[in-house]
């Protein structure tokens, strides 16, 4: 797992408790800002899943030419 699908995970943790909350107490711009958290969250954590894959590509050249 890499930086950014780690920092991922907890920005849609972080939003997803935002959300919540916003529901909870009413607040339409909070329950906003935790949508806009969890969707940033899932695609840096994509960004993150396709960083691994690509160096799980690169490694197989290297280990292949060996």
């Amino acid at each position: 797992m890499n930086d950014d699908q780690t920092q991922g995970k907890l920005d849609k943790l972080k939003g997803e408790a935002k959300r919540g909350l916003g529901k909870l107490t009413n607040d339409e711009t909070t329950e906003a800002e935790g949508n806009k958290d969890k969707m940033k969250g899932e695609a840096r954590e994509g960004v993150g899943d396709l960083k691994e894959k690509a160096a799980d590509k690169v490694n197989n050249v290297f280990d292949n030419r060996r």
